[in-house]
């Protein structure tokens, strides 16, 4: 017991994780899982000129965004190029149709049945997303010399192949879920960023030869972006609900009351407003890199455009992008927000299970109530966001630090999958009688 006792927290609990047969069983799934995605991320399609490519993503910083979602595997062209980017397109667009589609939104109150044909349609939807997008990334790196001249068989083939390499992803992600931990989705994505950790590594010891102060106070606005994505994470605020119930004893009725509450997450939409507003201000410079003149040709109006929606672009360019990257997150936060908490309908659930706000009446008031907390959570929510989109941009401009590419999306994932992990590795545990991770 004492030899118990005096080992680390978090030591103890993985050690009591793996003594369980059903938990040991999950987390070796899930590192499978993972393990076979990395071999089908390296896994290239036919033709690609490897050094191109990577001049490519050197002069691109767009592509780098979109390489994070592909779980590491468009730096490599693989046939998982594109990753689960199609499968969370289709999915944020059923999000915003649901509410607005009256045939929808009734699929999706006929409980698991109607979650599961909203699954079914999204995963239908990913298909057509997947073959344009496939499409449009290998007319695109056709352009910049990376793959060479194919024939109409040809590129049907590598679409066909792309689109086959998105799906065997999306799955191997569905598997996680049902029969690892964790959500599967986000674990792949989350695999794909830890294993670029190597890259930016090497990156540091390159920025740490010209500017060794500079990184070190870059690592410290990366630790505070951690710490800060940890807080706003698991902040929430507690809305006390009173429930009045019925027991029977003895052949009479008598009225017991129960006390819990709601909790309103202070940013209660995750990195989904990052990725509207991410895909909107790198849409003009992907558009405009089809027309865009080739390096070393005179620069046409298309390459002025990617010049000011590029990431990389220093002040006071990198105003204009980085400016839109601020607002819009702030705006889709509130507007996701909205979304989220009428699909919930917090009124309309309290009211069917006899429970109110102490100290506001149901109905109306409590409509109102709910509304008024929420939207004033939200900006604290939005405002975290924002702030964190823009600190790569304000830590390069105050650092100087041109090489190490740190990414706000990239943060957040990390940390919001690996807390999600741990907590239900927690319940598991705790579930069990074992002491968990958290304290």
């Amino acid at each position: 017991m004492w030899q118990k006792q005096s080992r680390p927290r978090l030591l103890q609990a993985m050690l009591d994780a793996f003594r369980l047969p059903d938990l040991r069983r999950r987390i070796l799934f899930t590192i499978a899982m993972l393990v076979a995605f990395r071999f089908v991320a390296h896994v290239p399609l036919p033709g690609v000129n490897a050094e191109a490519l990577r001049q490519l993503f050197e002069r691109n910083a767009a592509l780098g965004i979109l390489d994070m979602f592909s779980g590491g595997a468009l730096r490599f062209f693989s046939v998982a190029a594109m990753g689960v980017y199609p499968y969370i397109t289709a999915s944020i667009i059923m999000m915003l149709l649901v509410p607005v589609i009256p045939r929808l939104q009734a699929i999706s109150q006929e409980g698991e049945a109607g979650r599961h044909r909203i699954n079914m349609i999204t995963h239908w939807l990913t298909v057509p997303l997947a073959a344009i997008q496939g499409y449009g990334q290998l007319v695109f790196l056709q352009r910049e010399a990376v793959i060479s001249s194919t024939d109409p068989l040809t590129m049907v083939t590598m679409v066909v192949s792309m689109v086959a390499g998105t799906m065997f992803v999306v799955w191997l992600g569905e598997l996680i879920t049902e029969y690892g931990i964790g959500n599967g989705i986000s674990i792949i994505i989350f695999g794909g960023i830890v294993a670029g950790i190597w890259q930016l590594l090497g990156q540091g010891q390159v920025a740490a030869a010209t500017n060794l102060g500079g990184l070190v106070f870059y690592g410290i606005i990366a630790l505070a972006m951690v710490a800060t994505v940890v807080i706003f994470t698991e902040a929430h605020r507690r809305i006390p609900v009173q429930y009045a119930r019925s027991v029977f004893r003895g052949g009479r009725m008598y009225k017991q009351g129960g006390q819990t509450h709601i909790p309103l997450r202070v940013n209660a939409v995750g990195m989904i407003p990052l990725i509207f507003s991410m895909s909107i201000v790198i849409f003009p410079s992907i558009v405009a890199s089809y027309f865009a003149n080739p390096q070393g040709g005179p620069p046409n109006l298309a390459n002025h455009i990617m010049n000011i929606f590029n990431p990389d672009a220093r002040l006071p360019l990198g105003f204009i992008y980085w400016g839109l990257y601020f607002l819009l997150t702030l705006g889709f936060t509130f507007f996701y927000t909205m979304i989220v908490f009428q699909q919930q309908d917090l009124p309309g659930v309290l009211q069917r299970q006899g429970g109110f706000i102490p100290g506001i009446r149901p109905g109306k008031q409590t409509v109102n109530y709910l509304n008024y907390v929420i939207n004033r959570i939200t900006w604290a929510g939005a405002l975290f966001l924002s702030l964190m989109a823009v600190t790569p941009f304000i830590a390069r401009e105050i650092t100087n630090v041109q090489v190490v590419q740190l990414s706000s999306l990239g943060v957040i994932i990390v940390v919001g999958v690996a807390l999600d992990t741990m907590k239900q590795m927690e319940a598991q545990l705790v579930m069990r009688r074992y002491e968990g991770f958290i304290k």
